[in-house]
């Protein structure tokens, strides 16, 4: 179960998304057995119907894992819409690239290996949707790269953005987390008063920061 809703909530939830085909199933239990941090399900279904209706032709993943949203993401689009996705540890990057070519997304999703803060400068494109999903304590610092790359009128969805609980309420936070839990406040309260951004945060999965960047008629 997750970290801010009661269980009851999340079940019920779950149990109204469509079932989740094989492939990504096994992805799901690979993931669970190996400790391995991936996006929860009703999460992935808010992703499918964004992408759906935003239509977007590039997207930026930054936090690749084992490429299980990537995957997500990919069905969800268009035949002809591409992924870049960064992901700084090289076994993921491995299981990631054959979990994508097994699904057969390998010409559609391409893998950058690396720091997204040493990645995200290099970038010499704009994308309509970004998906952050990395070091938690980092989106502040991910955060100008991502604006200035997304276009107007983009989407930014930022994961895990109540990190279980902590953001919202002191007494939950765990005193090794009080780092992270003061930055992503940090983040949190710099996305939802810039000017040119407009953000909802949505109490799903582990919290889901929404940001649309504005035109600038806007």
């Amino acid at each position: 179960m997750g970290n801010i809703n009661r269980d009851y909530i999340e079940s019920y939830i779950r149990d109204l998304l469509p079932e989740t085909p094989h492939f990504l199933k096994d992805l799901e239990v690979y993931a669970e057995e190996n400790h391995i941090p991936i996006v929860h399900p009703e999460v992935a279904q808010l992703l499918k119907v964004l992408i759906m209706i935003k239509k977007p032709k590039n997207i930026l993943e930054v936090g690749t894992a084992i490429g299980y949203s990537a995957i997500v993401m990919a069905e969800s689009m268009d035949n002809y819409g591409n992924i870049i996705t960064i992901e700084r540890r090289d076994d993921m990057v491995k299981i990631a690239s054959e979990n994508i070519k097994n699904k057969g997304f390998d010409k559609k999703i391409k893998i950058l290996n690396g720091d997204a803060l040493d990645i995200l400068p290099t970038l010499n494109k704009k994308f309509d949707f970004i998906f952050l999903d990395a070091a938690k304590g980092k989106y502040k610092e991910f955060l100008p790269y991502c604006i200035n790359n997304l276009v107007d009128g983009g989407i930014l969805v930022s994961d895990n953005v109540l990190f279980r609980g902590m953001v919202a309420n002191d007494d939950l936070v765990i005193r090794r987390k009080k780092t992270i839990v003061k930055r992503m406040r940090e983040y949190l309260r710099y996305i939802s008063n810039k000017p040119n951004l407009e953000t909802s945060i949505i109490p799903i999965g582990d919290g889901v920061a929404l940001t649309y960047k504005k035109e600038e008629n806007q």
